[in-house]
């Protein structure tokens, strides 16, 4: 038996990375350099910062909402039949488009 007849009893395997994350070394799958390839890097969504701007407080209300129309029982005009007036005829006759209508 010659030392060029020796075989393995088992094949060649090469050593796992240990401890790097990704399937590679060097960047270990954080991609390049810069704030997201650093560690502990958490930026919020922008989304989240517009939310937190928008007031918190009890009783705000945005001005861009339209409120209804508030109208009383007696200023309705009543029809013929007994009936009281319809949505589309009290948004006739005081001119309204397109707003809600409560009545009280």
């Amino acid at each position: 038996m010659q030392i060029n007849n020796l075989k393995r009893q088992h094949k060649n395997k090469k050593d796992r990375t240990v401890g790097r994350g990704g399937k590679h070394a060097k960047t270990s799958g954080r991609g390049g350099k810069g704030q997201t390839a650093r560690a502990g890097n958490k930026r919020r969504p922008e989304l989240r910062d517009i939310i937190k701007k928008l007031p918190k407080n009890r009783g705000y209300s945005f001005k861009s909402i339209d409120r209804p129309l508030v109208i009383r029982k007696d200023k309705l005009v009543a029809e013929k039949d007994g009936k009281r007036e319809k949505f589309s005829a009290i948004r006739k006759r005081l001119g309204i488009k397109g707003k809600k209508i409560k009545i009280k």
